[in-house]
């Protein structure tokens, strides 16, 4: 059977999935968008509940100044929004029936921007945060069809995967840029191996050591461990990935260069493929003397921000009912958060927890 692919249509697609990740995320296909269905330009605001400002607000080819009028003026007043989700509407549909002078505010903006011919999609993300996309015509231009109205909305599905995929993206690369900082911060040398043993990232301390040559180096694009009890120790931890859970510590003796305490996290991610990372390995010198503070040590063993406190007045040398107090908290609090801890890395006393965090800090 004969079947007609419009190729315009695939475009606009390979334009969606493929800007994801591109220097100006969303630009090319906002602008194939408005190509497509023959509008001026399209919008796309990504924001939380709540917020002042967007998150993300692009609209390639419109006028900067009426943008920044709208971010500076309407945005948190914008009635046109909190539409049926996924479902396409004019603004003109959002109008009818209303009193002329309702939003005369907003309905001057959208003169000024070019306008009231608006196809508009709200998709919602389980409460954290919406996108709405906006495709506009001037004045001077006939309204939008009902045809054209179809179109945007056969493209709903495809955005809707588009944003996720964004948004997780993005969290990922935040993640990424907290790990990396605060491991630079602290002066550990940080790995990240994938499921092979290679090397997906690291820090230029890291490579110092790899350099060193002693215990452990770089082959290639892997790591490799001199003694077999250490490979097969990393070997072992890759293998079991998340399902091992908390945090591992061992030592790499090395007599020349000096001992190094590896600290071995497991990233747990949902697919583990080729060049995503499945282990994080922090190395530390014994001898080094360093404390972690507390959003250091939330990022390196998962823990809360209030967990992550304790865990700091712990390593200062005060005891529980002196943390507790020093944090302003009851003791049976402190010692819940501590339980919670425990479960998280995976050791059963405190005197163990003193160890980790010694390793962590080098």
């Amino acid at each position: 059977m004969d079947v007609s692919v419009d190729p315009r249509f695939s475009d606009l697609l390979a334009r969606l999935f493929g800007g994801i990740d591109a220097p100006q995320p969303w630009e090319s296909f906002l602008e194939a968008l408005a190509r497509w269905l023959d509008a001026t330009f399209a919008t796309l605001i990504i924001a939380a509940p709540g917020r002042g400002l967007p998150g993300t607000f692009i609209t390639p080819g419109a006028d900067p100044d009426h943008a920044r009028m709208y971010l500076g003026n309407y945005f948190t007043d914008d009635p046109f929004q909190n539409l049926p989700e996924g479902r396409v509407i004019s603004f003109g549909e959002f109008i009818a029936g209303k009193p002329p002078g309702e939003h005369a505010a907003y309905r001057e903006y959208l003169v000024l921007a070019g306008g009231e011919q608006v196809l508009a999609v709200d998709l919602r993300f389980g409460g954290q945060f919406e996108a709405r996309f906006r495709v506009t015509r001037t004045s001077d231009r006939p309204d939008f069809t009902a045809r054209e109205r179809a179109r945007f909305q056969e493209l709903v599905p495809h955005m809707r995967i588009a944003v996720g995929l964004f948004e997780k993206l993005q969290f990922a690369n935040a993640q990424h840029g907290v790990f990396r900082s605060a491991t630079d911060g602290l002066g550990l040398a940080l790995l990240v191996l994938d499921r092979q043993g290679r090397i997906v990232s690291s820090n230029l301390l890291a490579e110092r050591i790899l350099a060193e040559g002693e215990a452990l180096r770089r082959a290639g694009d892997a790591v490799r461990f001199d003694a077999t009890a250490l490979k097969q120790k990393v070997a072992d931890l890759l293998s079991s990935g998340s399902d091992a859970g908390g945090v591992s510590r061992f030592r790499i003796p090395r007599p020349e260069h000096g001992d190094l305490v590896a600290t071995a996290r497991a990233i747990d991610l949902p697919a583990i493929h080729s060049g995503t990372g499945a282990l994080a390995l922090f190395l530390a010198r014994p001898e080094n003397d360093r404390v972690l503070d507390p959003e250091a040590i939330r990022d390196l063993l998962g823990v809360t921000r209030a967990e992550a406190r304790l865990c700091a007045e712990l390593a200062h040398g005060h005891s529980l009912v002196e943390a507790a107090r020093l944090l302003g908290i009851a003791h049976n609090t402190a010692k819940a958060q501590l339980r919670s801890v425990f479960a998280k890395t995976q050791v059963h006393r405190q005197s163990q927890l003193m160890n980790l965090l010694g390793a962590l800090s080098g």
